[in-house]
């Protein structure tokens, strides 16, 4: 086995993990990335990137269907094959570039599954990788199931892999990943129904912003089973059988293809953690304010793989990394304070949240207003024939701050990042009054909003 050292070893190549890499390599750092996947990471590989591109077909779809006898004659539809080309022309040339830009940088790749041999070295194939320092950013993965034919699961890589898309699909569990999918494949023309234990899907969103959501699900055809739990998957000819226990009655849902979307885990189960010294929490490795390991001080983590306040999304793993290399270049200094985060769901419309739910202003004894109607009327809407469109924003009384914000229609994941800097930089609704803007816009909305 090769002995090499190195000032840091990276585990994972996506977002988290390639900011501290290349920067500390820019610093003269000998540095070192490993995966044991195609080099990239999730986001521009297996998540945000190519996901992004099957939702804007089916948006197109359905703005298409929307104008229908409003100046609008031929119907679209898409072609999948065709469809899932145009995806692999944006994903298919990330992992030879990625690593022909990290031996541009003087970073050393190495392709295979990290895990710890003690507190300061990896082991990767035939090598046995030192570091002075450690960074953890090996991402997410399914979340283990404990349903009967569990195994019959496809994850969201293998849909965004089909060349063909099945007539009939399930999805388990009602996320980002399973309401997405399930948008793009209702409208590519497949039979979808969604399976969610809880009460009520979509469960760190706005409730009444989800209910509309689900309106234009059902408008779609998609078949959202509540307070839903699946009892076995079975493999039935050339599909699948999904048994749900539901209000005490069972009932069996066939399906071509079943896809679990019931959440993501930290991937850190292989890395032989304890071996390293290296203490997991209950949401990834336990780091200090620092993102630095609390039990081996030279190992730090970032993203999906960290134990952090930072939501599960790419822009945070990045902010992370920054973090950590900022720590590592000049000591710790730079403590992991979080900003409100945007997050959108790209369901079509795409569903749109910052900041505090009504709920959790409720919770935390708040004196607030609500500001909450459909924007269907809005000219904005209306010229798109969007029937779809609601917001409600959260609004502290004493100040005028705006402390949340949540909106659901076109252009949502636009406007959200307004919002998201008018909490952080403590703006009011004064504020957002006064302001002048583009129009006809969907911003020019806002105003109305607070």
């Amino acid at each position: 086995m090769e002995n090499r050292s190195f000032d840091l070893v990276v585990i994972g190549t996506g977002s988290g993990a390639s900011t501290a890499a290349g920067k500390c390599a820019a610093a003269g750092w000998k540095v070192a990335q490993i995966d044991d996947m195609p080099f990239g990471g999730t986001c521009a590989l297996r998540g945000c990137d190519p996901k992004k591109v099957l939702v804007g077909a089916a948006d197109l779809i359905d703005w298409n269907r929307r104008m229908n006898s409003h100046g609008i004659r031929s119907d679209a539809a898409i072609d999948w094959k065709d469809l899932m080309k145009y995806k692999r022309s944006f994903t298919d040339p990330v992992p030879s570039s990625r690593e022909k830009g990290m031996m541009k940088a003087g970073i050393t790749p190495f392709h295979g599954q990290a895990q710890f041999a003690n507190d300061a070295t990896l082991r990767v194939g035939d090598y046995q990788l030192t570091g002075k320092h450690i960074l953890i950013a090996s991402g997410a993965k399914p979340a283990p199931l404990p349903v009967d034919g569990s195994e019959y699961l496809a994850a969201s890589t293998d849909f965004l892999e089909l060349d063909e898309l099945p007539g009939k699909l399930v999805f388990v569990g009602g996320g980002y990943i399973s309401f997405e999918f399930a948008f793009v494949s209702a409208l590519a023309g497949s039979e979808v129904h969604i399976v969610h234990r809880g009460e009520r899907p979509l469960e760190g969103f706005d409730a009444d912003m989800v209910d509309i959501l689900l309106e234009k699900a059902t408008d779609l055809g998609i078949t959202v089973h509540l307070e839903a739990e699946v009892q076995s998957v079975v493999k039935e000819g050339p599909g699948y059988v999904v048994t749900v226990s539901q209000n005490g009655t069972s009932e069996r849902i066939r399906g071509d293809l079943v896809i679990h979307g019931a959440g993501r885990v930290p991937n850190i189960d292989n890395l032989n953690l304890q071996k390293g010294n290296v203490t997991r929490g209950k949401s990834g490795v336990a780091v200090n304010e620092y993102l630095q390991s609390v039990s081996n001080p030279r190992v730090y983590a970032a993203g999906d793989a960290a134990a952090t306040e930072g939501k599960p999304l790419t822009p945070v793993a990045g902010y992370e990394s920054h973090m950590v290399a900022s720590n590592l270049l000049d000591g710790n200094h730079r403590k992991a304070e979080y900003p409100a985060q945007p997050t959108v769901v790209f369901t079509i419309p795409p569903l749109a949240s910052v900041g505090l739910t009504q709920q959790q202003a409720e919770d935390q004894g708040l004196d607030f207003e609500v500001h909450t109607n459909k924007m269907y009327s809005w000219y904005s809407y209306r010229r798109i024939n969007e029937s779809h469109a609601a917001y409600k924003t959260i609004i502290e009384k004493r100040t005028g701050r705006i402390i949340g914000a949540h909106l659901l229609g076109t252009k949502a994941g636009e406007i959200i990042n307004l919002f998201a800097m008018a909490i952080n930089q403590g703006l009011t609704s004064a504020d957002l009054k006064k302001m002048i803007y583009a129009y006809p816009t969907h911003g020019s909305d806002i105003p109305y909003m607070v």
